[in-house]
C-alpha cells in the first residue's frame, strides 16, 4: 500500500515538533483524532494548536482525514 486510501485520502504525513524540530512520518489514524504525540526526538508531548482538530491538523505536511475529506474532524 502506498498511504492512501481508494478514496485518495493520504494517509502518511510527516509530523514536526515545534520544539526540537525532530519530524518522523506517521500514519494517521482513520477512526479517531490523535490529541497527543510524543516527539521521539526530545519526548515532547505535542497537544493540537487552538482551532485544530488533532496534532497532525497543527504540525504536519499533511492534515488528517476527516479534514481532507472536507468534514469537520472530531465533532460529536
Amino acid at each position: 500500500m502506498d498511504g492512501t486510501t481508494k478514496s485518495g485520502i493520504e494517509l502518511n504525513s510527516v509530523i514536526t515538533c515545534p520544539k526540537c524540530g525532530h519530524s518522523e512520518t506517521e500514519t494517521m489514524p482513520t477512526d479517531a483524532c490523535q490529541w497527543f504525540y510524543d516527539c521521539k526526538g526530545c519526548g515532547e508531548v505535542l497537544k493540537p494548536k487552538a482551532g485544530d482538530c488533532c496534532v497532525f491538523c497543527s504540525y504536519a505536511t499533511v492534515p488528517c482525514p476527516p479534514i481532507q475529506e472536507g468534514q469537520s474532524c472530531c465533532d460529536s
